[in-house]
């Protein structure tokens, strides 16, 4: 198959790990950042060849939001046969700024996309070659797009293993200021709460504090850039939940007809949840969990599973939970329903620490 060549402008995580995505692909992949040691990096990690094309088929602009626009319209004016996208997690202002500055026929070229992958790193470093496989990857075009140049971009995605969805930029940029932008915001606010707090309360968290932080580890630069750029949709996200955080606050005055308030709340969060897509993108599925305890040396997690798939049970998914101050932890495994028992009672006989309560509850049902 002809792929045409593809020229990557920027070299950070998402830049990098499309250039090793491509490369595996069989695509020919040139590299080019402000930084040239950002640019050597990904070149000597196989991303690509450090090297300014003559005629690339492809631009894929994956530079920081901020400076998207202006380098799309340079890419569209240095390569006037180039189709151009960019992966940057906004939409609909980087389009104003590319169409203000650019001809009809240099907008025909131009099709925004955003893989919703990525990592709470950043950097070449952190790039995987795997990053975009199974993953949502929307594709922005109109009724205008010409559909050879549509067929390049979703080309493209595809071959990095994302799954393509078509969007009008502005759902885009609605629907990702609740899944992704809005969340990071009370990620990092909530591990802010604990930056003044004594160590010995600190030592405390659970899984459920680091499920909820995890990415306040994420770039604090990148992500102001992101939140600036897509603003009226999530400040219009937290308003809504500031609402409700009012009720909230209110609420645990526990004046009457505050339990009812507390439990509506939840209870709404358990709706919400409930429709968060299953595995591979399939409806939402209830599964059980089956918690075994186990030791913290080298090896366990291996007999664990392999005691699992003797079993013949699938693990849907997966929780690992470390105890404070000795060398246990607890494995949380995701079943469907159906297998919950067989699994406790396969693993209690192998010898494994399961509670028992599965056991007890599947009895009474």
């Amino acid at each position: 198959m002809n792929r045409p060549a593809v020229h990557v402008i920027g070299t950070g995580l998402l830049g990098t790990s499309l250039g090793l995505a491509l490369r595996r692909a069989g695509y020919e992949v040139t590299l080019a950042d402000l930084s040239p040691t950002a640019r050597r990096l990904a070149a000597d990690m196989g991303a690509g060849t450090a090297a300014e094309p003559e005629d690339p088929g492809i631009v894929v602009v994956a530079t920081p939001p901020d400076v998207a626009a202006p380098t799309i319209v340079e890419a569209l004016r240095r390569w006037p046969e180039a189709t151009v996208t960019d992966v940057a997690s906004v939409k609909t202002a980087i389009l104003v700024r590319v169409r203000e500055q650019t001809t009809a026929r240099e907008l025909d070229r131009y099709i925004g996309s955003h893989p919703m992958a990525g990592r709470e790193k950043s950097g070449a470093i952190a790039a995987r070659e795997d990053l975009f496989a199974a993953r949502p990857w929307v594709v922005c075009s109109d009724e205008d797009t010409p559909s050879e140049r549509l067929a390049q971009v979703v080309a493209l995605a595809e071959a990095t293993g994302a799954s393509v969805i078509h969007l009008d930029p502005d759902f885009h940029d609605s629907s990702v200021a609740r899944v992704s932008h809005a969340p990071q915001v009370l990620a990092s606010l909530m591990a802010a709460q604990l930056k003044d707090m004594p160590i010995d309360g600190v030592g405390l968290a659970g899984q459920g504090l680091r499920d909820v932080t995890r990415i306040a580890a994420s770039d604090p630069g990148l992500w102001t850039q992101i939140l600036t750029g897509n603003a009226a949709e999530v400040r219009e996200v937290l308003a809504a939940i500031r609402g409700d955080l009012d009720t909230m606050i209110d609420a645990l005055e526990l004046a009457p007809g505050a339990f009812a308030s507390i439990a509506s709340l939840l209870a709404a969060g358990n709706e919400g949840r409930d429709r968060i897509p299953g595995k591979h993108g399939a409806a939402p599925a209830k599964y059980a969990e089956v918690t075994v305890v186990v030791d913290d040396t080298p090896g366990t997690l291996g007999r664990l599973f392999a005691d699992v798939g003797e079993l013949g049970v699938n693990i849907e998914d997966i929780r690992i939970d470390h105890a404070t101050g000795i060398r246990l932890g607890s494995v949380d495994i995701s079943v469907i329903p159906a297998a919950q028992l067989t699994l406790t009672e396969g693993l209690l006989e192998r010898g494994w620490r399961v509670p028992e309560a599965a056991i007890e509850q599947e009895g009474r049902e």
